[in-house]
């Protein structure tokens, strides 16, 4: 088994820490089946993906400073060849708005690596759902102001 760390997305975006963090991370169960159907149908199963559910556990959450760690345990998601995925999330003041960052630490079975298909494949997925909650947040300013 080995332990492999990918940065996932790294963006910048003119919303702010504190209503990114709110979206994404502690009100994401109700915003994203709303916001990003295609990939979520409800907080447990995938669509639009060749995946049909995942279970996460939320490890460490620091809502003063926007840092959310949680674990990817079960759902077939991990396929035969991960243990479990990691991923810790920091929203970071930039000007007058955010960096956005997603590091993930794949546990792996076996001999297994990760190819860089795979990671880019992910990364996309992270940046069209980021970007879709962004525009949604920047049409509704109001939305956890």
């Amino acid at each position: 088994m080995g332990v492999f760390t990918y940065t996932m997305a790294d963006i910048t975006s003119p919303v702010s820490p504190a209503r990114l963090f709110k979206a994404l991370s502690t009100d994401n169960h109700n915003l994203m089946p709303k916001v990003v159907p295609d990939f979520v149908r409800s907080i447990e199963v995938l669509q639009g993906r060749p995946y049909t559910y995942l279970k996460n556990r939320t490890d460490e959450i620091d809502t003063s400073k926007f840092y959310i760690k949680y674990t990817t345990f079960e759902g077939d998601v991990l396929g035969d060849s991960l243990e479990c995925a990691v991923y810790e999330t920091t929203y970071e003041p930039a000007g007058d708005g955010t960096n956005y960052k997603v590091i993930a630490h794949y546990h792996t079975k076996g001999d297994y690596v990760k190819t860089e298909e795979d990671i880019g494949v992910g990364q996309d997925a992270v940046k069209k759902m980021f970007m879709a909650v962004e525009a949604h947040l920047i049409a509704n300013p109001q939305l956890y102001a």
